[in-house]
């Protein structure tokens, strides 16, 4: 049975119900923690991972319900540990706080949290000493591969523009427990229109726009429809995205040997072992803007890598690299053996690959380059100015 898409992808579920009871009664509110429930039990049997944050617990105070989704999010981990595949990858969730929210753990989740951090299922991740909540969202924005957004207000819409920003797919649902116009109400309507669809989510089939009318559920759609409908959309969500930047003109004498290298070596690990989706600009593609740079440079700031080839001496290559740099994107740079460029590639951990050699060294050695770079630190760190 082939692997699911989602294993391995963490998945962040953000929202909350508003405190007066007019703006979500109990009755939809306990639905929407049902169906927080059976989503989060369906993903861990894909292998899923997730992202969560950890706090306090406030309860409304006219029926005792919590206002946010966390901590039913790590009972659910907790309890279903069993509905995990045994070779799925950890950490199962990135745990994102700042400094205080260790005393700030309700004392009746003290255990279940005391067992999952002691764990190699949890990985905690601090937002510093910054005691805002848009401090945390940037962390876990940075750790999240897929947004769901289920009511909220301005955190909801402010996590979704730091996802969107990233390239990373926003779901939204339209469950009635949020003002109409705020939090993922407002972004469902807002991909009601066939124009903004594709702005939340790529994904095959139906299309962006048609998955959100298929997920634009009735009251009466019974809760487990609702989860089977949602996992089928994000099976069909467009893996994260590898942007490539290479030699592509195949009158220079060295196109054959770098699309052989892309052909053999790179697109098998890249999206048949990492799954990534290889995304090339060259015009021969349906284009999402009017212009083919525009293009370029929209998909290459919303990437979640780049694969950077400067065989050949492109100034178009360098002009990408140099934008992929500046912005911070893991950037694996590359060039053939042999050939000229205008640096020490090697000072930015580049790859020398070859022509020869066997196809399975030449993949080793791929790898062990992507796993050196994908996550080392920008060039340029931020540098707070008060820390």
């Amino acid at each position: 049975m082939a692997r699911s898409s989602l294993w391995g992808r963490r998945i962040h579920i953000a929202g909350s119900l508003p405190s007066d009871l007019a703006g979500a009664p109990t009755a939809e509110a306990q639905q929407a923690r049902e169906l927080v429930q059976g989503l989060v039990q369906e993903l861990m049997k894909r292998g899923s991972n997730f992202v969560v944050p950890v706090d306090a617990e406030k309860l409304r105070a006219g029926d005792d319900l919590p206002i946010c989704f966390d901590w039913l999010v790590w009972q659910i981990l907790h309890a279903n540990l069993a509905r995990r595949p045994g070779d799925a990858p950890n950490p199962l969730a990135i745990a994102v706080q700042h400094h205080k929210n260790e005393e700030q753990i309700p004392q009746s989740f003290e255990r279940l949290w005391d067992d999952l951090r002691n764990s190699d299922l949890v990985q905690i991740e601090n937002a510093a000493h910054w005691n805002m909540a848009s401090k945390r969202m940037e962390a876990q924005a940075r750790w999240g591969d897929i947004l769901i957004a289920l009511g909220g207000s301005e955190g909801v819409l402010f996590l979704a523009n730091l996802y969107h920003d990233a390239g990373k797919p926003v779901v939204p649902l339209n469950a009635p427990i949020c003002a109409a116009d705020t939090g993922a109400r407002r972004l469902f309507a807002f991909g009601l229109s066939s124009n903004h669809a594709h702005r939340l989510f790529h994904a095959s089939g139906v299309g962006p726009h048609g998955w959100i009318n298929r997920t634009n559920f009735r009251s009466r759609t019974p809760v487990a429809e609702r989860i089977a409908a949602l996992v089928e959309l994000l099976e069909a969500l467009e893996p994260p995205r590898a942007f490539v930047v290479r030699l592509l003109n195949p009158d220079h004498t060295d196109y054959a040997d770098v699309q052989a290298y892309f052909d053999t070596v790179v697109e098998p690990v890249v999206q048949g072992e990492l799954g990534y989706k290889l995304t090339v600009v060259d015009g021969r593609q349906p284009l999402e803007h009017a212009r083919v740079d525009q293009e370029i440079f929209a998909k290459l700031h919303r990437s979640s890598v780049v694969i950077a080839d400067i065989t050949g001496l492109r100034p178009n290559c360098f002009l990408e690299l140099g934008y992929a740099l500046g912005r911070s994107l893991p950037t694996v740079l590359m060039a053939k053996a042999g050939s000229e460029h205008p640096f020490d590639i090697y000072t930015l951990s580049g790859l020398r690959w070859t022509t020869t050699g066997s196809v399975e060294e030449r993949r080793r050695l791929f790898r062990e380059h992507w796993a050196a770079t994908r996550r080392r630190p920008p060039l340029v760190p931020m540098e707070p100015l008060i820390p």
